[in-house]
């Protein structure tokens, strides 16, 4: 059998450590490989000093050799939101039927590549108001699961979100 292979995309400067790190751990304890995506190649640098690796920049990556595509938060998220290949990422993930995720602010990327509409979805109270103008359904929970989309609302809630990523990945 063919190893689950899964994408965290993280911001180059400021992803968010333990919305990287916890789903990470958790995912590859499972046994599931995961590939680092960010901007550059250089060694990307978390909020609270963490560091990661990067296996591949995001222009470089087929969709279609992944089970899953999470978007990581965190401050530098930002770079995402309006970038045209994180778009197109996300897009093309939810074509494929493959599970796609965001915590923190980054479910805004989901939100403006069109993902979002008429889906439950949560993300970090300073971006509630961008989710809903582009048409989700605003939840407050702190992990929101609606079909194959995941979203989760911030560090807090990064292993709980870890953990359904992994349960749907398992359930395919």
């Amino acid at each position: 059998m063919e190893p689950i292979v899964v994408l965290l995309i993280i911001a180059n400067i400021n992803f968010r450590d333990e919305e990287y790190l916890e789903p990470k751990n958790i995912l590859e304890k499972a046994g599931i490989k995961v590939i680092t995506a960010s901007s550059s190649l250089k060694e990307a640098k978390g909020m609270l000093r963490a560091k990661a690796k990067i296996d591949i920049t995001i222009d470089k990556v087929n969709v279609s050799n992944y089970y899953a595509i999470i978007f990581v938060g965190g401050s530098g998220a930002t770079e995402y939101f309006d970038n045209k290949i994180a778009h197109r990422i996300a897009k093309e993930a939810i074509s494929q039927n493959k599970i796609v995720g965001a915590i923190c602010i980054a479910p805004v990327i989901l939100a403006k590549a069109g993902l979002l509409k008429n889906k439950k979805a949560t993300v970090f109270s300073s971006e509630k108001n961008e989710l809903i103008k582009y048409g989700a359904i605003y939840s407050d929970k702190g992990v929101e699961v609606d079909g194959k989309i995941i979203t989760a609302s911030g560090p807090k809630f990064a292993k709980e979100f870890g953990e359904k990523i992994k349960a749907l990945l398992l359930e395919m």
